[in-house]
């Protein structure tokens, strides 16, 4: 087998808690930095949560469902040998998206995001925006309560809610997704190249204060926050063969 050593961790959620004395009743527990792979039991955020704290980390994880939705993780199973069934598993791989944000008093903050970047308005007028790709301007403003950058793993979720674009996840592309957008009123968005820079700007921070946040990291009084994709940043996730994240992101694009 090519997998031997498994780390569990749980979200700390009654289910979580269940399936983890189940399954270190079965199998032994490893830290993090000697195991051959992370068994993550819980829900999506908790998925992202395990991304974040271990980026030094370079081993796969394979995430058992917990929690509610569960879209980036396996379907929990304790009656069949979890080893082989790790060692069956498709290997995806994932690249987060990186953002500079920096706040009203200069201050700058670098943080990454599997899901999405978001920057929403923080008052009860709408955010006053600009957005540049690779340095040119192509929006001069953008009247509306936010935009988004996602990637294709994350394009099912905040960014599908605000009526974006379900993107393939080998696509090589984002979604520029505007969220309530007032003026101008026909622009959906956009797809873009992941080689691009993204960049947004408060035109109006003052009495028009918003937030940038990268997954759960949040910066208040943003002024601007300008993202990219790292290809060499890349992380691995395990789906079972019958449920991949490939095939879901295909299916979800006919659900009704």
């Amino acid at each position: 087998m090519k997998y031997q050593k498994l780390a569990f961790l749980k979200s700390g959620s009654p289910k979580s808690e269940e399936a983890y004395n189940i399954l270190l009743s079965k199998y032994e527990n490893h830290a993090p930095e000697e195991a051959d792979v992370i068994v993550a039991l819980g829900g999506d955020g908790f998925l992202l949560q395990v991304l974040h704290t271990y980026p030094h980390l370079d081993i796969p994880i394979f995430g058992m469902n917990r929690g509610t939705l569960g879209f980036l993780l396996n379907e929990y199973k304790d009656d069949v040998d979890l080893l082989e069934r790790i060692n069956h598993s498709k290997d995806i791989h994932l690249c987060p998206i990186s953002v500079d944000i920096e706040d009203d008093q200069g201050e700058h903050y670098h943080y990454k995001a599997y899901n999405e970047v978001s920057v929403i308005r923080y008052s009860g007028q709408s955010a006053n925006l600009k957005i540049a790709v690779n340095g040119k301007t192509m929006l001069e403003a953008l009247h509306a309560d936010g935009v988004l950058v996602s990637t294709p793993a994350g394009s099912t979720a905040y960014n599908f809610s605000a009526h974006g674009p379900i993107i393939p996840l080998n696509s090589n592309l984002l979604a520029l997704t505007p969220v309530s957008p007032f003026r101008p009123r026909r622009w959906k968005g956009a797809l873009l190249p992941d080689n691009v820079t993204i960049e947004i700007t408060n035109l109006d921070p003052v009495k028009r204060p918003i937030g940038a946040a990268a997954d759960s990291k949040e910066v208040k009084n943003a002024v601007r926050a300008k993202v990219w994709q790292d290809k060499n940043d890349m992380r691995h996730l395990l789906f079972d063969q019958d449920q991949s994240l490939e095939e879901r992101i295909l299916i979800e694009q006919f659900n009704v």
